[in-house]
C-alpha cells in the first residue's frame, strides 16, 4: 500500500512538472489549443468540396419561349450564376479569361428538335480542374431535367416511353462536404496534439539536461511515461471537444451514432498518436528532428493518405497498400461511419480492433525503449 501511494505521489509530481512546463511554453499552448481552433475554422469554412455559384455564360441562339424557360431554370438553381451573351465568341472569351466557369449554348433549332424529342444542348466547362469539371457537368444536368419535366412530351417521346430516375443521397442528404470533412478533422487535430507535441517531450529533457537529474530519483519507467502522457492526453481531449462542438453548432453535422462509441474511438486513436510521438521522442534526442519526423510520419499521411480528402480506392495499388499501416486510415473510417452512418458494427469493430492493437504495440515499444534509456 505504501509503495502504491509512493508511486501515485511520484506520478502526480512528474505530471504537475510536465503540466507547468506546458503552461510556461507558449508554443505548446499554441499547438495544443490555438492551432486546433484555426484548423477547425480553416477546414470548416475555407476548405469545401462543394461547388457553388458557378459562373455560367449562356448563349441563346434559339431565342424562344422554351429556351427562355430553360435559362430561367438555371437562374433558379443555387449552383449557377447566369450571364447571358450574344455570341459564342463573347462566351469563350469569358471562359478563357476565367470570368466564367462554363458555357451553355442553346442551338438555333432547339425548339424544333425539342418537339421532336431530339433536342441537344452544348455545355463547355473549364477542364483545368478535372474533378470540378465533372461536378459542373453533373450539376448542369439538374436544371435540364427539371425543365424537361415541365414540358409536354412529344408524340415521338411518348411512343418511346419516359423513364424518370429518382435519386437519393444516403448519409448526406444535404449534399454538404462539411459532413465529410468534420469527422476527418477530429483525426487531424488529435494527430497534431498527440504526435507532434509529445514527439518533443523526451527530446526536450535531453537538450535541457534535466533527464539525467530524473535518472537518480526513485522514478520508474511506467511512472515517467504516464507523467508524459497524461497532460497531452488531456490536451488532445480538449481538441476533440472543440471539434465536437464545432461540428454540432458551427457546421450542423449530425451525429447518427453513439456519442460514447465516438469518444471510445477518439481515446484509442489519441493513444496511438501519443504512442507514436513518445516513441519518436525517446529514440531521437533533438527536438527539431523529432518534430520533423512526427510531421512526416503522422500529420502528412493523415492529411493525404487517410481518406480524409481523397478516396483511397482511386489511389494506385502500391499507395493504397501503404495506407493499411497508417492509423489515420482506420480512424477516419471510424469517425465518418459513426458520424454519418451510425453504429455499423461490421465497420466499427474491425477498425477499432486494429487501432487498439496499434496503441498497445506502440506503448509497449515505447516502454521498452524508455526502460533501455533509463537503464
Amino acid at each position: 500500500m505504501k509503495d502504491l501511494r509512493a508511486k501515485l505521489r511520484r506520478i502526480r509530481a512528474l505530471t504537475v512538472k510536465e503540466t507547468r512546463q506546458i503552461l510556461r511554453d507558449p508554443s505548446s499552448i499554441a499547438i495544443g489549443i490555438v492551432f486546433p481552433m484555426m484548423m477547425i475554422l480553416l477546414f470548416g469554412y475555407g476548405l469545401s468540396l462543394d461547388i457553388n455559384r458557378i459562373a455560367l455564360a449562356v448563349v441563346d441562339e434559339d431565342a424562344s419561349a422554351q429556351s427562355a424557360a430553360l435559362i430561367q431554370t438555371f437562374r433558379l438553381s443555387r449552383y449557377f450564376t447566369v450571364m447571358e451573351k450574344h455570341s459564342m465568341r463573347d462566351a469563350n472569351a469569358l471562359l478563357l479569361e476565367r470570368k466564367a466557369d462554363g458555357v451553355l449554348r442553346i442551338p438555333s433549332d432547339f425548339t424544333r428538335r425539342a418537339h421532336a424529342g431530339t433536342a441537344e444542348l452544348q455545355i463547355l466547362v473549364n477542364g483545368t480542374d478535372a474533378n470540378q469539371a465533372r461536378i459542373m457537368q453533373a450539376y448542369a444536368a439538374g436544371p435540364v431535367a427539371l425543365w424537361s419535366a415541365t414540358q409536354e412530351p412529344s408524340a415521338g417521346a411518348a411512343a418511346r416511353g419516359l423513364v424518370v430516375v429518382v435519386g437519393r443521397i444516403w448519409f448526406n442528404e444535404a449534399n454538404d462536404s462539411h459532413y465529410f470533412l468534420v469527422p476527418g478533422l477530429i483525426v487531424l487535430v488529435m494527430t497534431i496534439i498527440g504526435a507532434f507535441l509529445t514527439a518533443m517531450v523526451v527530446a526536450r529533457e535531453w537538450e535541457r539536461g534535466t533527464l539525467e537529474a530524473l535518472f537518480v530519483t526513485p522514478m520508474r519507467c511506467g511512472e515517467f511515461l504516464l507523467s508524459k502522457l497524461i497532460p497531452y492526453f488531456v490536451l488532445g481531449m480538449i481538441g476533440f471537444l472543440l471539434c465536437l462542438l464545432a461540428g454540432k453548432f458551427l457546421f450542423q453535422v449530425p451525429l447518427r451514432g453513439s456519442l460514447l462509441l465516438l469518444c471510445v474511438a477518439s481515446v484509442i486513436y489519441l493513444l496511438v498518436a501519443l504512442g507514436i510521438g513518445l516513441l519518436v521522442s525517446t529514440l531521437v534526442k533533438s527536438q527539431f528532428l523529432a518534430s520533423q519526423l512526427a510531421l512526416l510520419l503522422t500529420f502528412l499521411p493523415a492529411l493525404m493518405l487517410s481518406g480524409f480528402l481523397y478516396d483511397l480506392r482511386s489511389m494506385p495499388v502500391i499507395i493504397r497498400g501503404i495506407t493499411y499501416v497508417l492509423p489515420a486510415r482506420y480512424a477516419v473510417a471510424l469517425m465518418q461511419t459513426i458520424y454519418l452512418a451510425g453504429d455499423v458494427g461490421s465497420v466499427i469493430w474491425p477498425n477499432l480492433a486494429v487501432l487498439a492493437a496499434m496503441a498497445a504495440a506502440l506503448l509497449i515499444l515505447t516502454r521498452l525503449a524508455t526502460r533501455k534509456l533509463i537503464a
